[in-house]
Parts: C-alpha cells; sequence; structure tokens
C-alpha cells in the first residue's frame, strides 16, 4: 500500500513528534498520522482501519491480539502495559469470548477513557515485552483473570499454563500466596483445583464437575494396565483402586478408520481386565451435566469407591446449569 503523503496540501512532517519512521503496519494516532503526510480525507478511506477513537491501522494489517494490544495502549503513558484478557490473548491462553481490550497504568493521573477499552490502575506490576509490546507477566496476568472469569474458566486457563510449563507450578502458587487485592482470593481458590497434565479444556470441565458435584477427584492421566504384560495406556481420569476410567472424545466424527478400530480395541482389551470405561462428549457436559454426574456416581456406588456420597453436592449446578430440562429423574 502506497502511504506516501498526497499532493493535495499535506502538512509537513513533524520530526520531533517522534524519531520513528511513521509505519502504517503499527497502530498509529491521528495527531501522527497528519503530521507524518496523511490526510484527512485519506485517513478516512479504505486505506486504513479505525481500531480506536483517534487510533487506526493500514487496512491489509491482520488484527491481531498483539495489533489490538499495541492500539489500545497508543493513547497512554508508556509505564502501561496490556494486562487481562488482552494479555491472556496474546499468549494463546484458553478463554471465553470477551468482549474489548484491557489495560493498566500504573498512576491514575494516566487514566482516561476510551470506548472499547478497560483502563485499570496498580502502583507496580510484573510486565514483559512481546513484540515491542508492554504485556503482564503470566502469573500477573492468571490473578488479573480472576476478575473476569468464573471458576472453572480460571481453572482451565490453569491446566492449560502447566500443560505448557509443567515447572511452573511453584512459581504460580508464591506468586498467587502474595497476591492480594482484586482477584486474588479467587485465583488462589481456582489454582487449588489446578493438575499437571490435563491435555485439553474439555477434560479440566468435565473433572471440575465431577470434584464440584463432591465426588472424590480422579487421578489426570494415569497409565493403566498389566505390568506383567508390559502394555500400558494413558487414559484422561480415572480411579483406578475400582478400575473405573471417565475419558472425553472431543471428535466430531470418525477421523480415521485405523484410529477408529484402535480404540475399539484399546476399549475392549480395558474391558477384558475388569475395567470399566464410561465416555463423554461436548454435550453430556453444557447440555446435560446432572445425567452425566448420575452415570459417573452409579459406577463410584456400584463398584464401592471410598467417600462416595449418598447425594450429590449442588454446587455443580451454579457452574453447569445444562439445559433446563437436564436433570435425571
Amino acid at each position: 500500500m502506497n502511504s506516501s503523503p498526497s499532493s493535495d496540501a499535506a502538512p509537513a512532517v513533524d520530526l520531533e513528534l517522534d524519531e520513528a519512521p511513521f509505519d502504517p503496519s503499527r497502530p498509529f494516532t491521528r495527531k501522527r498520522a497528519l503530521a507524518s503526510g496523511i490526510t484527512p480525507n485519506r485517513l478516512r478511506g479504505p486505506g486504513f482501519v479505525r481500531l480506536h477513537t483517534g487510533v487506526y491501522v493500514a487496512a491489509d494489517v491482520e488484527l491481531t491480539p498483539l495489533i489490538r494490544a499495541e492500539a489500545a495502549l497508543t493513547t497512554y503513558a508508556d509505564t502501561a502495559f496490556a494486562s487481562h484478557a488482552t494479555a491472556a490473548r496474546i499468549a494463546g491462553l484458553p478463554l471465553p469470548a470477551l468482549p474489548g481490550e484491557h489495560v493498566t497504568v500504573m498512576a491514575q493521573k494516566d487514566r482516561h477513557r476510551i470506548t472499547g477499552v478497560v483502563c485499570h490502575c496498580a502502583p507496580k506490576g510484573q510486565v514483559k515485552t512481546v513484540g515491542g509490546v508492554r504485556v503482564s507477566m503470566i502469573e500477573q496476568n492468571f490473578v488479573e483473570l480472576a476478575t473476569l472469569l468464573s471458576l472453572v474458566d480460571l481453572v482451565v486457563v490453569g491446566d492449560y499454563l502447566l500443560r505448557k510449563n509443567p515447572n511452573g507450578l511453584a512459581r504460580l502458587q508464591r506468586y498467587c500466596a502474595k497476591a492480594a487485592g482484586p482477584g486474588a482470593a479467587a485465583a488462589r481458590r481456582a489454582l487449588a483445583y489446578v493438575r499437571t497434565g490435563v491435555d485439553s479444556p474439555m477434560e479440566t470441565r468435565l473433572r471440575m464437575l465431577i470434584v464440584l458435584a463432591g465426588l472424590p477427584e480422579p487421578m489426570v492421566n494415569q497409565l493403566v494396565g498389566e505390568e506383567s504384560e508390559l502394555d500400558f495406556r494413558k487414559y484422561d481420569m480415572c480411579w483406578p483402586s475400582i478400575k473405573l476410567i471417565v475419558e472425553y472424545d472431543g471428535r466430531q466424527h470418525v477421523e480415521r478408520e485405523e484410529q477408529w478400530e484402535s480404540d475399539i480395541g484399546r476399549r475392549e482389551k480395558i474391558d477384558d481386565d475388569g475395567w470399566r470405561i464410561l465416555v463423554f462428549i461436548a454435550k453430556d457436559i453444557y447440555n446435560t451435566p446432572g445425567r452425566t454426574l448420575d452415570r459417573i456416581h452409579r459406577q463410584l456406588v456400584a463398584r464401592r469407591l471410598r467417600g462416595v456420597p449418598a447425594q450429590l453436592s449442588p454446587q455443580w449446578q451454579l457452574h453447569f446449569p445444562g439445559r433446563p430440562d437436564s436433570r435425571p429423574n
């Protein structure tokens, strides 16, 4: 795209405004554009996109989380940083849909309102730089997210973080233990449910459905098999003492015939060894969580697992409402 100054009464370039060359592929202010020779008419044209009031970028630029974060920060002090959901999107964390961008400034005097941007204030912060953008460190971001996410969604984030960095648990625990202010207590509560070795957000959700109902927590991704045969397999969740397995199947269709046949053989073999396997899909968690719990509860009772309550805790219903008609009879 040609971003050279237009010939129609273009203003002179103000070199003292910003020493860096004008780069329309990075978010810029209207003032910066005019000082660089972009006329108001051209700025309103198809060559540019307005991201916020007075903030633009070239129309052919992909609006990545990093670009959106840089745009949100453009009119704030240099000490401001991307935080909360904005920092989480840059890190690729699994989030529900959350509107708007979030920035944090270090002083109240630096706060101002921009449509589509939530501005927080914190006197200090742990910040790193990603692609030239100041961003919350991951431990700080976990506490920030506790002000936006539900308990289950925050545990999903925590499980994801440990899957990417299994050695990061101690650092996350230390940070949350010392944290104060908004999100601190909720972050500590969620962290108590976070586990290593979880392979997907839906596995986290299924585990949280189980534990919030007051059922004994299953072991995560344990090797199951007969040592004499050296034939071990890993399953999402299980109670080894009663040989019960729970798995989440995220496939929407049979992706490969060979894989499907392998799974059938694997499940037949586990049945031969006296194990029982319960397989669930997304609708079992989102639409009919009560029936899902009923299936699991019946098996835990039938197999006489210690510590199984006669009645489920109603706490799960606060986090997994399901459909109104989804309660077991």
